[in-house]
């Protein structure tokens, strides 16, 4: 292909061919043939910091160095910089912005939804099968372990094929820590439909192949990293599909994600089994029902079949404990093909066969001529006895109402032991998903007897495994963050959890041999030879002090730093006027004057530690990874209750490892509203496990809904959702909740007059939107005036921000108080920036904020990227804060090139800190904030560099 070679040439003869490529446009970039191919360079010098796009698919990744950066990059690249400005900058100058300073420039087309491009046609996923597999076994993927949040992944793995069955909350972040190559997935199935087993189809994202992603519209660009379906789709040149399979249910979780997935890269929908109106039965792509046990997937590799569970079917009356009709689960059955025997080449011979192709076509169970005599040979004429295939059960029986409908289960009686010997089939793996109130009962103890040696493997919740850390990671970096600064890091809510007693777990019960599920536990089951469990692939596990002491072996000077930033909280330290200077070791830290100020802003007099605490849960942009899980702040008021700002994928997760289990709990009860800045996916899709966990948790108690604020898409989202499942929440438009409105809702109780009204905020380019009906929205803006009265604020109050269409920011007001003397002390002010651009709506929303939590996605050389995807870089968000007048700053959102630290220049910083997830700030504790980031950057000195081993190669140099 010529036109590939005079690309290289033209990349090899530029100075920085890295910074060519970012100045384009994504649908212009590389297009062959309307085929994409794009990998990293691996020849590129460590000079060049942004990865290299090439067409050469075989070439490994460098290793990219975010301090390679230079401050002359904008400048020699401006050439270059030019071709497409017309497509992706314009001037955005006002006069408030021109005064502050604020660099002008955002992305008009991404803020308006107006770039598209044609899509793709998606095709099935054809591959080409090997009948004698070489390798095959099922893994257990993310078992829930600390948090128990979500049900446990499995993999079926065969050379040729892969399967998922379940992909809750997290797996993507488990698949990215662990280098579990996802991107070859076949089929996905799911065991019931619900946010516990098919949370994490929309963030399920392994990034391999960016074929399809500049072909979709530019509002879907930062959907697609936090994708799984826009990741499986584009996988590969063709840009062929992913089928997943569920039961009827199933399409209303589809047509719930097609409120924010666009249409483009949608997969393949395989619905099976009755309607939950009717009895009537689905059978999507015409798979084959024989007695109750539905066939989907029958191949020369292997055979997939189910058998739906519902409990209703045995006239169950419906009560406290009894679920909805539609609730169904399935039971997966694996069946691997049979080995035919060992071929005799002396039997052949006997029959007149000569040596050579034939030989081959029995031993594959074809029949051929013999060359010496006029006769059919048979494979069975020239093969040994034949030993049954492999077969492996995935059991999800979520209640003792399911539990009986298996014993029930016509089609099961092929596969015990306890019948006729000779006439069942021998299952050798059964996988159990169900939780430990089933699996412990005796009943289900009998039921798993009947499998005779079959190896029960106990995937389910066991609480045995609470202290052990799924994303051991991330748990990693939060003990040495909590071993620096306890105060703004404390100690994971399971390192304080006493080991259970199991004593009453049922194991006294047991009938048969189990065993529990470990994360990346394998069940080999081809070749044969190794039939059986493979414990090797499962990971050591480090204890908190074993982290410790490799951190204070790696950093000896840590320890000292650790004593010091204790001492940040001691307003009697002598050397605090004039800055503070240790040495030890080959590591310097010093605190300029301006981090000993100990200027206290005027609402902050007399906090408490029981007033607020921004827990934040989520600190990365576009996709989860090993170190930073996507947008999620929690609010805490103590006991006053808690709000949400955000619910990215995992967010039940990340509350569980801060509070522990049973407090991530109170903390979901407490929630008196969720606020979602846009609808990204990395913003909004952990959403309905929370609602459900809440819904689950106040069932039978009086209660109001949980209101959700967001942008109008996400309504079609859960109101879809809710036909699925009861989400017990009551909506409210970003737009209702601007001060415009607001406003109105005053006006119109107060005067008891309905007057015509906007709703909506003026003076903002990218906010056009029509008035609304306030007899809808009027009724649940009271009721939010109510709850977060309760809550010790005065009000919630949105704002447009400059990021794609309906995209805001939040004010939070806290209420005046009285001080001891009478005396007024005005209410603190967070405002949390959602995504966007610097413009003049976020710095008027912010002035006088007592604390700004603003987006800084990325580092201050990439001005022009953040220009094109409308984000800020570090300088304009700490320049957006200063010019509001904020009295503390905190930066988050960061792009995932950055795995641990981001780049920034701590000149600016003295109001400043960097988020951490799981960092937790108490309004008590804001004085001391500036100066812990000298000690941070300590921590991380040698880590800012791009992990290697994570799998978020490919997609580092385009995470928005």
């Amino acid at each position: 292909m010529p036109q590939i070679t005079n690309l290289i040439l033209l990349f090899s003869n530029h100075s920085n061919p890295s910074f060519f490529l970012s100045s384009l446009n994504p649908p212009s970039i590389l297009k062959f043939n309307n085929k994409i191919l794009i990998k990293h360079h691996k020849s590129l010098s460590s000079s060049s910091s942004y990865p290299f796009v090439t067409c050469l698919s075989s070439i490994k990744p460098h290793k990219y160095n975010s301090k390679s950066f230079n401050s002359n990059r904008r400048t020699s690249s401006s050439n270059f910089g030019s071709l497409k400005q017309s497509d992706h900058k314009m001037e955005y100058e006002v006069e408030e912005t021109k005064k502050i300073g604020i660099a002008s420039g955002f992305n008009k087309k991404r803020a308006e939804g107006g770039d598209r491009s044609k899509p793709k046609d998606l095709k099935l996923k054809v591959r080409r099968l090997n009948p004698v597999n070489t390798s095959s076994y099922v893994q257990i993927l993310g078992t829930g372990m600390d948090t128990q949040d979500t049900s446990p992944s499995v993999l079926l793995f065969f050379d040729k094929q892969r399967f998922i069955f379940n992909a809750g909350e997290g797996l993507q972040r488990f698949c990215t820590e662990h280098k579990i190559k996802l991107s070859k997935i076949d089929h996905i199935f799911l065991s019931r439909v619900c946010s516990e087993t098919a949370g994490g189809l929309p963030g399920y994202c392994i990034i391999r192949k960016l074929a399809y992603l500049f072909q979709i519209r530019s509002e879907a660009y930062e959907i697609y990293f936090a994708g799984l379906l826009l990741t499986l789709a584009g996988t590969g040149e063709e840009g062929i599909s992913v089928n997943v399979w569920g039961p009827s249910d199933f399409k209303y979780l589809v047509d719930a994600m097609k409120s924010f997935i666009p249409n483009a890269a949608m997969f393949h929908t395989r619905c099976f089994g009755p309607s939950p109106k009717s009895d009537r039965v689905l059978l999507d792509n015409n798979p084959e029902k024989v007695n109750d046990q539905i066939k989907l997937i029958d191949d020369e590799v292997v055979k997939i079949s189910a058998i739906l569970l519902r409990p209703e079917a045995h006239g169950f009356k419906e009560d406290e404990f009894a679920i909805k009709s539609s609730d169904i689960s399935v039971l997966y059955i694996c069946e691997l093909p049979e080995i035919r025997g060992k071929f005799d080449p002396e039997k052949a011979k006997a029959l007149g066969l000569r040596p050579g192709p034939k030989y081959r076509e029995l031993q594959e169970g074809i029949s051929v001529k013999s060359d010496l005599k006029d006769i059919m040979i048979h494979p069975d004429d020239v093969l040994g006895p034949s030993v049954s295939g492999p077969i492996v059960l995935l059991v999800d029986c979520p209640t003792l109402y399911h539990f009986q409908e298996i014993l029930s289960a016509q089609p099961l009686e092929n596969y015990y032991a306890d019948i006729a010997e000779g006439t069942h089939k021998i299952v050798n793996c059964v996988i159990h998903l169900s939780p430990p109130l089933v699996v412990n009962s005796s009943d289900y103890q009998k039921w798993m007897s009947r499998f005779g040696g079959a190896e029960h493997i106990m995937a389910g919740h066991q609480v045995k495994n609470i202290q052990i850390p799924i994303l051991q990671s991330s748990a990693r970096v939060a003990a040495r963050l909590n071993y620096l600064c306890p105060q703004f890091f404390p100690a994971p809510g399971f390192w304080s959890l006493q080991q259970p007693n199991c004593s009453n777990d049922g194991t006294d019960l047991k009938l048969c041999k189990t065993v529990s599920a470990e994360n990346l536990l394998k069940f080999r089951l081809r070749p044969y030879a190794q039939l059986g469990l493979d414990r090797s692939g499962i990971p050591i596990k480090a204890g908190h002090n074993e982290i410790i002491d490799d951190l204070i072996s790696e950093i000896p000077e840590i320890s000292d730093a650790a004593r010091r930033v204790s001492q940040l909280w001691d307003s009697e330290e002598e050397d605090a006027a004039d800055g503070v200077t240790f040495v030890e070791g080959d590591m310097s830290i010093t605190e300029e004057p301006w981090a000993s100020e100990n200027i206290v802003s005027r609402c902050l007099e007399n906090i408490t530690r029981e007033n607020v605490e921004i827990v934040l849960l989520g600190t990365g942009s576009s996709q989860p990874s090993k170190y930073r899980n996507v947008s999620s702040i929690f609010i805490n008021l103590f006991s006053k209750g808690s709000l949400l700002l955000d619910c990215g994928e995992g967010t039940l997760g990340q509350l569980k490892r801060r509070f522990g289990i049973q407090g991530a709990d109170n903390a979901v009860k407490g929630l008196k509203c969720i606020w979602i800045s846009h609808i990204h996916a990395d913003h909004h899709t952990g959403l309905a496990r929370i609602l459900t966990l809440r819904r689950d948790l106040l069932k039978g108690l009086p209660h109001d809904p949980l209101i959700v604020i967001g942008p109008r898409q996400l309504k079609r989202f859960l109101d879809a959702y809710e036909r699925l499942e009861d989400l017990d929440m009551q909506f409210l438009d970003c737009r209702h909740t601007t001060q415009a409105s607001l406003d109105s809702f005053e006006s119109h109780y107060n005067n008891e007059n309905k007057t015509e009204n906007t709703l909506f905020s003026k003076g903002s380019q990218m906010q056009r939107v029509s008035p609304v009906d306030g007899d809808i929205s009027y009724p649940i803006i009271k009721n939010l005036k109510n709850v977060i009265a309760d809550a010790g604020l005065e009000n919630v109050i949105s704002f447009p921000v400059v990021h794609c269409p309906q995209a805001f920011g939040v004010v939070l007001k806290g209420m005046d108080r009285v001080n001891s003397d009478g005396e007024t002390i005005p209410g603190w002010k967070i405002v949390y920036s959602g995504d966007t651009r610097p413009c003049p709506e976020l710095v008027q929303a912010s002035r006088g904020a007592t604390v700004l939590i603003h987006e800084a996605t990325f580092e201050d050389a990439l001005v022009d990227e953040a220009i094109a995807r409308n984000h800020s870089t570090t300088s304009e968000a700490i320049e957006m804060g200063n010019s509001a007048g904020a009295y503390r700053i905190i930066l988050t959102h960061f792009s995932q090139r950055y795995p641990k630290i981001p780049v920034f220049d701590q000149t600016y910083m003295h109001k400043t800190c960097i988020a951490f997830d799981m960092m937790s700030i108490n309004f008590a504790d804001l004085h001391v904030l500036p100066r812990v980031l000298p000690y941070l950057k300590l921590l991380f000195k040698n880590e800012t560099v791009v992990d290697e081993s994570d799998d978020v190669e490919d997609a580092v140099s385009l995470a928005a």
